[in-house]
This record gives structure tokens, sequence and C-alpha cells, in this order.
């Protein structure tokens, strides 16, 4: 793959030529931010281009700000996308949340991001390092086997006896605040009223009780049943550390055991959730 420096180099010209010849209104990127992180900037002018930056610190999925009213109102948008950015594009399509013929996808291909020096796992067992689904491609990755195997560590929490898995997962949901940080930071919770704001009746204990927080943390993840694309936003953004990889992880395996399905891989699939085909299994339900 070329050199990071290249690769920014390029995708800086590109984005100045998109808004130079008013083919896009707004560029969503990454930039280095006044904290000294790499996140999310929002580019208007074709002078501000520079500010674009590419590097194993561009961990957040950009797609989240799509469907938000700010964005929306400022024109045309250019994305900038990872591999496993892309496939959440597939899903926000297929559910009608966005027009892809009225938004620009630029992929770069990515080696592996890295949270606090260490790549993640994800991208141990990524397969979508040339991203899919978009328009311009900068860069190519050295297309090579996973490096690991993306349900490994799910396996070890399914071979624990029952009373041990559960045990696990009181002491790891316990430490949530219910800040709802996940939720916030994940392209695919986009209801303008959540289940877990509602009080009238309340669905969810608000406080951050153990009953609350099992509640809390499996209701999203069922909502995320053949939808999530394992970018692992909500993971990254949670302040407690709870490893919410693994419980998306579990739902994502039923998926492809049983429909042979995966998230995000295929642009113009059905949503998994509420397409029925003669050929199903019904194992899974008895």
């Amino acid at each position: 793959m070329p050199p990071q420096s290249d690769i920014q180099s390029e995708l800086q010209q590109k984005a100045t030529e998109l808004l130079e010849n008013q083919k896009a209104n707004v560029i969503i990127g990454y930039g280095l931010l006044e904290t000294g992180n790499v996140g999310a900037i929002f580019i208007t002018s074709p002078k501000q281009t520079h500010r674009l930056v590419w590097n194993e610190l561009c961990t957040d999925n950009l797609t989240v700000y799509l469907a938000r009213k700010e964005i929306k109102k400022q024109g045309k948008p250019c994305i900038i996308v990872k591999g496993c950015d892309a496939k959440t594009l597939a899903i926000l399509e297929s559910e009608n949340q966005i027009d892809r013929e009225t938004l620009i996808v630029i992929g770069v291909a990515c080696s592996g991001v890295q949270i606090q020096g260490k790549i993640q796992n994800k991208c141990l067992a990524c397969d979508v390092q040339n991203p899919p689904h978009c328009d311009i491609v900068i860069g190519k990755a050295i297309t090579a086997e996973p490096q690991a195997d993306r349900y490994a560590k799910l396996a070890q929490i399914e071979s624990m006896p029952p009373e041990q898995r559960f045990e696990y997962w009181k002491k790891e949901l316990a430490r949530c605040i219910k800040c709802y940080a996940c939720r916030q930071n994940c392209p695919l919770c986009y209801c303008n009223v959540c289940v877990a704001d509602k009080n009238q009746p309340t669905r969810i204990d608000t406080s951050a009780t153990l009953k609350g927080n099992f509640a809390w943390n499996i209701l999203r993840a069922f909502h995320l049943a053949g939808r999530c694309i394992g970018c692992s936003a909500c993971a990254t953004a949670c302040p407690a550390g709870i490893d919410l990889d693994l419980l998306n992880l579990t739902l994502a395996k039923a998926a492809e055991d049983n429909f042979q399905f995966r998230a995000g891989i295929q642009r113009g699939a059905e949503p998994l959730i509420g397409t029925f085909s003669p050929d199903d299994q019904e194992g899974f339900i008895r």
C-alpha cells in the first residue's frame, strides 16, 4: 500500500477538486482536533482541504454524521470511509436512510487503525481492507488473509458454562453508567426517539442498575441484529471499556450460521430481519 503521506496528499487533492467543481458541498473527513486527537472535521472550502489527514488514528466511523440535519443543510456531502465503514452505507441505503445517488464516497485502503497504540481487534480479522461500495478509492491495500478469526474471542466466552458466562456479563455490564455514548457513536442508531428515552410508559430502567444495564445493552444489540457491520464505534466510545463488540458478534454469528448473511457485504441486499425465504432454517427458534 502507498505511504500514508501519499494517500493523504491524494485525498486532499481529490477533496479540493470536488469542492472547486461544486460536485460536493461538504467533505466529511478526518482532521487534527484542538485536543490533539484525530476526529471528524467538515470541510466546505477548497482552502480548508489541507486540514484533512489520513493515518492509523482515523478510527471513527464518519457515516454516523450522514443522517444529521446539520449535515443535510450543507448540501451534497462527500464522505471518507474505511472498508468497515463502507459496509455501513449498504445498510443505510437498504433502510432508506440515505440517497446513495446524492452522496460521493471516497474509500481509503486501510491496513488497520489503532487505539492507544494498539491495533484494534476488528482490524486483525478484517477482509475489506480495500473498501467496497465507493465512488473513488485511494490507495490499494495488500489483500491478505485476515490475521485472526473474527469470532475467536466470542468462542472463548461461549465455551464457558452458562453460570460462568452470566457472571462474566454481570461484571462487564455492572460498569455501564447509562451515558448512551454507544448509541450516539453508532451510525445505525438513528431513531429520532430512542426506546430508552421513552417514559410513558418507561420501557427501560433509566438508572444505572444491573437490571437496567442488562435491558439496555441487550435490547440495543437485538436492534442491531443483522445490521451491525462490526466497526467497533460503540466499544470505542464506551468510557467504561465494556466489550460491546462481543454482544454484537453474538448476533452477527447467529445471522451467519443460520442465514449465511453478513451485514453490509452486498449492496442492495434485503435486510435480514423482516425478510422471509422459504429456504430459511428454523432450528434457531426451537
